[in-house]
C-alpha cells in the first residue's frame, strides 16, 4: 500500500487538545482569572499521564496474567522496562507540582469558587491505577468519599478494575512458584536441614536484645497461613522475595530484584506526590475543605499515610543480615543461579 503522508498536528490531535482548554471565569459574568488556563492545563497533562500510567500497567498485568511467566525471556525484562517507565513517569508528576506553586494563594482564590464541586478527587484514572496496582477499597482512607461524587459509568469502570487482577496479586502468585529456597533437592544435609531453618539461626543471632521480639514476627511473616487476613503476599512468596533481594548478586537474580525494587519506588514516588500535594494543598488554601467537600489537606494526609500498596516488600528489609554471614548456598544451586555454557 502507499504510504499516505502524515501531518504533524493531525497525528496528535492538537485541535482538539490546544481548544480544549475552557476556564469558569472566562464565561460571561464572571471576572477572568489568569492563572485558570495554568491549573486547566496542569490537571489535563496529568490525566495524560495517568493514560499512559495505565497503559503500561494494564500491558504489565497482562504479560504476569499468562499461566506461565518464562523468567529466562524477554517477558519478565519487560515487565521490568515498563515499570520503570512507570516510575519516571511519576516523577515527572511531582515534578509538575514546581509549576503550578508559580501560583500564589490569591491567585486561586480569583478562580477558586467557580469550580465547586469539581475536585481532584474526581480523578477516575488515578484511582484505577491504585485498584490496578493493588489497593484494596477495604484498604482506602476515607471510604465514605471514594465514589460519593462521581458518575456511574466511571464507578463501574474502578469497581471493575478493583475485581479484576492487580499487580500485586499477580506478583504474589509468580514469587510462590519460585523453587530455589524450598527444592529438597538443592538442601539435603545429614541434619536435615534447609535454606530456611539454617538462615533462622543467624538471623536470631544477629538480633540485639531489644530486637529479640522480632524473631515471633520473622515466624509470623514468613511461615505461618492464617485465615481472613489482610495480607496480599503468602509467607511462600514472602520468603522467595527476601531470597532474592539476598541474593540479588546472582544473575537469575538480578531483574526479579529490579522488579521488587521497582515496586517500592512506585510506592516511594507515589507518597512523594501525595507529600507535595499536602504540602501545596496547605499553602493554598491551609484548613478549608476542598472543592468538592473533603478535608483538604487533613484527608490527603490520611491517605498518604495508608495508601502504601507494596509496603509488604518493603518490610522485608527488616530481616536482612549482613552479607558476609549469608548462607552459604549449594554448588547446585549456584550453577542454576548464575550464567550456564
Amino acid at each position: 500500500m502507499e504510504h499516505k503522508p502524515v501531518y504533524y498536528g493531525e497525528y496528535l490531535q492538537l485541535d482538539k487538545i490546544i481548544n480544549a482548554q475552557f476556564p469558569e471565569s472566562e464565561k460571561e459574568g464572571n471576572a477572568p482569572a489568569h492563572d485558570e488556563m495554568l491549573f486547566i492545563i496542569i490537571h489535563q497533562a496529568y490525566e495524560l499521564w495517568f493514560k499512559q500510567i495505565l497503559f503500561e500497567v494494564n500491558s504489565v498485568i497482562s504479560i504476569m496474567s499468562k499461566p506461565t511467566l518464562n523468567d529466562n525471556s524477554a517477558e519478565l525484562q519487560t515487565v521490568v522496562h515498563r515499570l520503570q517507565r512507570t516510575v519516571t513517569i511519576l516523577k515527572v508528576l511531582v515534578q509538575q507540582i514546581d509549576i503550578l506553586e508559580t501560583m500564589t494563594p490569591m491567585d486561586f482564590l480569583d478562580f477558586r469558587d467557580m469550580l465547586r464541586p469539581a475536585s481532584g478527587f474526581q480523578s477516575w484514572q488515578f484511582k484505577i491505577i491504585e485498584a490496578k496496582l493493588g489497593l484494596k477499597f477495604e484498604k482506602r482512607h476515607g471510604q465514605e468519599y471514594y465514589i460519593s461524587q462521581l458518575q456511574q459509568k466511571e464507578i463501574d469502570i474502578i469497581k471493575a478494575a478493583e475485581d479484576g487482577s492487580s499487580v500485586i496479586e499477580l506478583i504474589n502468585s509468580w514469587l510462590e512458584r519460585m523453587p530455589f529456597a524450598e527444592d529438597a533437592k538443592y538442601w539435603k544435609t545429614a541434619e536435615g536441614e534447609n535454606f530456611w531453618t539454617e538462615y533462622e539461626s543467624v538471623y536470631s543471632n544477629s538480633l540485639s536484645d531489644a530486637e529479640k521480639n522480632n524473631l515471633a514476627f520473622y515466624r509470623k511473616i514468613f511461615f505461618e497461613s492464617e485465615e481472613n487476613t489482610e495480607r496480599t503476599l503468602g509467607p511462600k512468596a514472602c520468603r522467595s522475595a527476601l531470597f532474592i533481594m539476598l541474593y540479588r548478586g546472582y544473575p537469575m537474580l538480578e531483574l526479579p530484584f529490579q522488579l521488587l525494587d521497582t515496586l517500592l519506588e512506585i510506592d516511594n514516588q507515589l507518597g512523594n506526590w501525595r507529600y507535595r500535594h499536602i504540602n501545596m494543598v496547605r499553602r493554598m488554601i491551609g484548613t478549608r475543605i476542598g472543592t468538592g467537600g473533603s478535608t483538604g489537606a487533613g484527608y490527603l494526609q490520611g491517605a498518604m499515610d495508608k495508601h502504601y500498596i507494596f509496603k509488604e516488600i518493603s518490610q522485608l528489609n527488616s530481616f536482612l543480615i549482613d552479607r558476609r554471614k549469608l548462607p552459604e548456598l549449594p554448588n547446585v544451586l549456584t550453577e542454576k543461579l548464575g550464567y550456564g555454557f
